[in-house]
């Protein structure tokens, strides 16, 4: 099998950051922004990963587990705090929600 070379890995990793950025800045839904910035998170790891295994050292590796538990711990704030919204003000739009405190 042959390997991959790191520029196909590179040019998909700037296509998902690429779409990532592109959902956090035109979509107001909290959770397609929230998906985004996984996604954008996603193409790091991409990035670290590949040139982690093209320099053959595992500091990429190690980065790109870090990375994932850092997204972990995102994604259960994120959704606490897009369930806090809905309750208060029956909106998980960000135009809606002006105000953390009416």
């Amino acid at each position: 099998m042959m390997p991959v070379p790191p520029q196909n890995v590179v040019i998909v990793s700037l296509l998902l950051f690429g779409i990532g950025v592109l959902g956090v800045l035109t979509r107001r839904n909290a959770i397609i922004i929230l998906m985004s910035i996984e996604l954008m998170m996603n193409a790091a790891n991409l990035n670290l990963v590949a040139f982690s295994r093209q320099h053959a050292h595992l500091t990429g590796q190690v980065f790109g587990v870090f990375t994932i538990t850092v997204a972990a711990g995102e994604v259960a704030v994120g959704l606490a705090i897009v369930l806090a919204l809905y309750r208060q003000f029956n909106s998980i739009h960000v135009d809606d929600v002006r105000l953390m405190k009416e």
